[in-house]
C-alpha cells in the first residue's frame, strides 16, 4: 500500500490534466468556427443599368471643345462640336464617376449630367470663351 499511492496519485493528476486540456481544446482549439452570418443568400433584385447623359449647351451657333469620361471611365475628347451637344450611354457598374468639361467660343456655356433622366449636376458660365465643368462623383 505504501507504494501504490504514488502511481494512483500520478494517474489522478494525469487524468485531471488530460480532462482540463481536452476541455480547453474544445473551447479554444476547435476547428468548428462559430458562424455569425447566415449562409443563405438574400434575395437581390437584378441590376438595372443606369442611363448616363452628358449635355453641353451655350450661345446659339457656338462651337466647343469637350472632354468627358465614357461608360468605362476612359477619357474622351471631341473638338469643334456645335452646341447644343449631348452624349448618352448605359453604365453597367453599380457606381461610376461622371465628368465633363467644355470650353466654347461663345459668351455662355453650360453643362449637365443626368442619371436615368434625373438631373444630378448643372453649371453655367458667362464669360468670353467660357469654360465649364460638371462632376458627379457617384452615379
Amino acid at each position: 500500500m505504501k507504494r501504490l499511492w504514488i502511481p494512483l496519485l500520478a494517474l489522478v493528476v494525469f487524468s485531471a490534466g488530460g480532462f482540463t486540456v481536452s476541455r480547453l481544446h474544445g473551447i479554444f482549439g476547435s476547428e468548428d468556427r462559430p458562424t455569425y452570418a447566415s449562409s443563405e443568400q438574400a434575395q437581390t433584385e437584378a441590376f438595372k443599368p443606369k442611363k448616363l447623359t452628358y449635355e453641353v449647351f451655350g450661345s446659339p451657333g457656338a462651337v466647343a471643345n469637350i472632354s468627358y469620361f465614357d461608360a468605362e471611365t476612359d477619357p474622351q475628347f471631341v473638338e469643334n462640336v456645335s452646341l447644343p451637344w449631348s452624349m448618352q450611354f448605359e453604365v453597367y457598374q453599380t457606381t461610376t464617376i461622371g465628368s465633363i468639361m467644355a470650353q466654347g467660343d461663345g459668351s455662355t456655356i453650360g453643362c449637365r449630367i443626368s442619371v436615368d433622366d434625373e438631373l444630378k449636376e448643372e453649371k453655367v458660365s458667362n464669360q468670353v470663351n467660357a469654360f465649364t465643368s460638371c462632376l458627379l462623383q457617384a452615379a
